[in-house]
């Protein structure tokens, strides 16, 4: 029996700011909708098409990309599909939203305004991997351990 996978990485522009709200327990919980755009092509017409997605974040995660997350801004979201369902006036509803599990902030600005912000790096927040790495021999452990082009043949196959 194989393992069910449900994984999903959009990037995109957020089409409002985040709303974050608070649970009665403390936990925050941040809202935004995500815009992602697709050319297709019916043979020499290229025409635009555009797929919006609400997007869930939660805990710390979500206060402290609160600031950052604006109309317009570009995004990288990894995370997985989840079914909310309900009854409204007797009738069975249901929504699909992106849980994220990561945010990365792409580019430097927004694109409703056109000015770049003043952090232009690219930055991500997520779940963190508190486990201790140990660093290969040579390596402090704040060098990634990418192997080197010593280590690859030459014959490249294509």
């Amino acid at each position: 029996m194989a393992n069910d996978i449900n994984n999903v990485v959009l990037v995109g522009r957020l089409t409002r700011e985040i709303e974050l709200r608070y649970l009665n327990s403390g936990t925050a919980v941040g809202r935004f909708s995500l815009a992602v755009n697709r050319i297709k092509r019916s043979g020499d017409q290229r025409e635009e098409e555009v797929s919006f997605f609400d997007v869930v974040v939660w805990g710390k995660q979500a206060e402290v990309l609160n600031p950052y997350l604006s109309k317009g801004r570009q995004v990288c979201v990894s995370g997985e599909l989840r079914q909310n369902r309900w009854e409204q006036d007797g009738q069975s509803r249901s929504r699909i939203e992106i849980v994220a599990n990561s945010i990365q902030l792409l580019g430097g600005g927004n694109a409703s305004n056109g000015q770049p912000s003043q952090r232009s790096e690219n930055r991500s927040y997520g779940q963190q991997n508190t486990r201790p790495v140990s660093a290969p021999q040579g390596r402090t452990a704040d060098t990634p351990s990418f192997p080197g082009p010593e280590q690859f043949d030459d014959d490249i196959p294509f």
